[in-house]
């Protein structure tokens, strides 16, 4: 396996395609580690393995030295760094793990790969202990989709899975809210009643959308990135509250997609910090 990045930084693994930009997910909340899980496998190791195992990782990214390019076969996402304290973390937030590659280039009729980003690592996290999610953070590089590329037939490309979520329980409706940040940017509230317009025209009922307001309150929990990753720190946002189909990664990932390509969409070329908040726990 590589060696990480000495750093918690923006950039890409040394020989790795171009890419995206950099996702960056952490997620808060209970966790219970399991006893017989080894220390020594730790969330770098075990979201490397599973990335690897589901074919999501860049190939480049698999050690051993010299790699026939003309058999490469590009992955999701390069490995950067994670764990499961971060040091620009912000005390007493709740934070289990957090996890930090770099995209991979986006293909025209392909969202950000956000959703199974989130359930690589929540499936990593699992490995070592129990958790009980109570917020989902991830950094989406807004700056990396190219809005006019998008093909007539697929717009919004996450829009194409639809029907995954509409085969789930309806007793799993969760009530979220989603904070929106663009940080120094008020790129954000700019467009927020646009936003909203458009994820309501979409039509689609994963996450639906009761109410929003702008905001230039910092987020909570604080991004555990830190400032230096993104455009922080996080001052202009907006705050949407509605109800999530499920409590879940994939779900999650997939309403993030869909605010990324939507953001894009309205003109909107920088980061994005994006927190997703259980309102209303149930049993």
């Amino acid at each position: 396996m590589p060696e990480r990045s000495a750093a918690a930084q923006p950039g890409r693994v040394p020989g790795s395609r171009r890419d995206t930009g950099t996702l960056f997910a952490a997620l808060y909340g209970e966790f219970v580690p399991h006893a017989w899980h080894d220390p020594e496998h730790d969330a770098y190791q075990l979201f490397y393995q599973r990335s690897r195992a589901m074919s999501w990782l860049d190939d480049t990214d698999l050690g051993g030295g010299v790699h026939d390019r003309t058999r490469h076969t590009p992955g999701l996402w390069g490995m950067n760094d994670a764990g499961w304290e971060h040091p620009l973390g912000t005390a007493g937030t709740a934070l289990i793990s957090w996890f930090q590659v770099s995209a991979g280039a986006v293909a025209d009729d392909q969202p950000l790969p956000v959703q199974p980003f989130l359930r690589c690592a929540e499936d990593a996290t699992a490995r070592a202990g129990t958790p009980s999610l109570s917020a989902v953070q991830v950094l989406l590089p807004v700056q990396g989709i190219d809005p006019a590329s998008r093909p007539p037939y697929a717009p919004v490309p996450s829009m194409g899975s639809l029907e995954w979520f509409a085969e789930g329980d309806p007793r799993s409706k969760t009530t979220v809210q989603v904070s929106i940040n663009s940080g120094l940017d008020p790129a954000i509230p700019a467009v927020a009643q646009q936003l909203t317009d458009h994820l309501t025209r979409l039509r689609q009922d994963v996450f639906v959308c009761t109410s929003h307001h702008t905001t230039d309150r910092e987020s909570t929990p604080a991004p555990a990135c830190g400032d230096g990753l993104w455009n922080g720190p996080p001052l202009h946002g907006v705050m949407l509250h509605g109800d999530l189909a499920e409590w879940t990664c994939e779900a999650i990932g997939w309403t993030a997609e869909v605010i990324a390509d939507s953001a894009a969409r309205l003109g909107v070329q920088t980061p994005l910090l994006l927190t997703v908040t259980r309102t209303h726990p149930t049993n």
